[in-house]
């Protein structure tokens, strides 16, 4: 029975996925964590897929990619480096192989969407606006090569802010202040009055894998629909760790209030 495999397992999502999924076949050049049982192949090189020439799958969840936009719109090429080209490199692999692919999961962002244009809750129809800086040009450029591998039934996630555990460091708002609390830094966020819509990656892995099954392809929204104030989230940090978060009351940039849509979402059978 063919398999699914996962690219980017060493990764935030990927790991979460592996674990509550042993069945899934990790590919990568790092090693999985330890204690997961997952079937795990190793290559050297997203240029040299060969390793998969033999191996029975015709699923893929995509995560190879880089999420860390301050660190990406420092850069000239950053974003097509960890966004773009190995994306592209993966779906050249799998035309030429000739597999019968029947769904491809690939993830970028829900900053898309044009903050001046849409209205809230935003869904998939609304207008985006991909040149507000490099890191969602490059998520926009991956959604558009996979239009030149059309044949490849593909869902393009536009992910929401995701939290849960990890050890890498994140850019993310619950990582950054969870991690700040627990090496004893002194932690401070600019303005309490932002609401974003925040979603669980382990409730996000479970919504990844049922769609493997979806009759469906295009964009989705992930989130949960709702919005959660910075405030909000500063509060439960402080309860949890004891410890005082600093605000500093200065101005932010972006909407103060971004929730998504996620009506399509919830017509997929996710458990």
């Amino acid at each position: 029975m063919p398999k699914t495999i996962l690219f980017g397992g060493s990764g935030f999502q990927g790991p979460i996925i592996l674990e509550k999924y042993p069945d899934i076949i990790s590919v990568g050049r790092s090693p999985i964590p330890d204690g997961l049982k997952n079937q795990h192949i190793q290559i050297d090189s997203i240029d040299d897929l060969s390793a998969l020439d033999n191996l029975d799958f015709d699923k893929v969840i995509f995560l190879i990619g880089n999420s860390n936009h301050h660190e990406i719109n420092k850069s000239v090429m950053m974003g097509f480096d960890y966004n773009v080209i190995p994306l592209k490199k993966t779906l050249s692999y799998l035309r030429k192989s000739g597999r019968k692919i029947k769904k491809f999961i690939m993830f970028t962002t829900i900053l898309l969407y044009d903050v001046n244009k849409i209205k809230l809750p935003v869904d998939e129809s609304q207008p985006i606006n991909p040149y507000i800086n490099e890191y969602v040009f490059s998520k926009y450029i991956s959604e558009e090569v996979t239009k030149l591998y059309s044949e490849i039934p593909t869902i393009i996630v536009r992910m929401s802010n995701i939290y849960g555990p990890t050890k890498l460091i994140r850019p993310d708002l619950v990582p950054t202040l969870m991690q700040s609390v627990i090496a004893d830094q002194n932690t401070e966020v600019w303005s309490t009055k932002p609401e974003r819509d925040l979603i669980y990656v382990k409730d996000a892995a479970d919504a990844i894998v049922a769609l493997l099954d979806a009759d469906y392809t295009g964009h989705v929204n992930f989130g949960t629909g709702t919005a959660h104030s910075v405030g909000e989230v500063v509060c439960i940090v402080e309860k949890l760790s004891g410890k005082k978060i600093k605000v500093l009351d200065v101005p932010v940039t972006g909407p103060m209030k971004f929730v998504a849509n996620v009506s399509l979402l919830k017509k997929f059978d996710l458990k």
